[in-house]
């Protein structure tokens, strides 16, 4: 399989937007097929589970899959992945998530987000960094752009490394304007690409990413 797993720090920041970015950019040059094996805090919607990060990513795509295809495990309530499904009296194993990533083109290039953080339960005994290693993908890490985010991005790093995962890049997210140079801090410790993403520097963003993954 070829393509990215994009995971981070935590929920709520950042992946699915960065992720909608890497599928455009990429889409410009290869086709991109978009996984998002399960989702929870899914909407109900007339007695159907509407996974939103899910949907935002197959619509960012230049040909758009079913989302019964893109994310067909999908739990109301709020909580890790593991949790979710066994609230809701289902076991989710590693394999089940790691086949729903699957595409029919070995060609494909497929950006795979994960739910949650790097290290978050995603199906019984089985962490985000899991499934990455099962699909032998490598790493994208979404950051927000924070006080606190150099701990953030380091651990991250340190988590990928253990299980021997390659991280292609680490973005960092500012979703508020800042002054901390986190981005400067934390390439200090690592020699992993650390790229920032904001309103404003969107060309940049793009140039980056291209220039990584090309």
């Amino acid at each position: 399989m070829k393509g990215l797993f994009v995971s981070g720090s935590g929920t709520h920041v950042g992946k699915t937007f960065v992720a909608q970015q890497l599928i455009k950019l990429l889409s410009k040059s290869r086709t991109v097929k978009v996984r998002k094996p399960l989702e929870s805090d899914c909407e109900n919607i007339a007695g159907k589970l509407v996974p939103k990060d899910a949907e935002l990513l197959s619509q960012a795509c230049a040909q758009p899959e079913a989302l019964d295809v893109v994310c067909p495990f999908r739990f109301e309530v709020c909580a890790s992945g593991e949790k979710a499904s066994t609230d809701q009296g289902a076991i989710l194993t590693l394999n089940q998530l790691a086949d729903a990533c699957q595409v029919s083109d070995a060609d494909d290039f497929v950006i795979v987000e994960g739910a949650g953080g790097l290290y978050s339960p995603i199906a019984s005994h089985a962490l985000n960094s899991d499934l990455a290693q099962a699909l032998k993908l490598p790493l994208v890490l979404v950051i927000k752009d924070e006080l606190g985010a150099v701990n953030q991005a380091l651990l991250c790093l340190q988590a990928a490394k253990k299980q021997n995962l390659t991280v292609v890049m680490l973005v960092l997210n500012q979703i508020t304007p800042n002054t901390l140079e986190n981005a400067a801090a934390i390439a200090q410790y690592t020699g992993v690409a650390v790229v920032e993403f904001n309103a404003i520097n969107s060309q940049a963003f793009a140039q980056r990413v291209l220039s990584l993954v090309e």
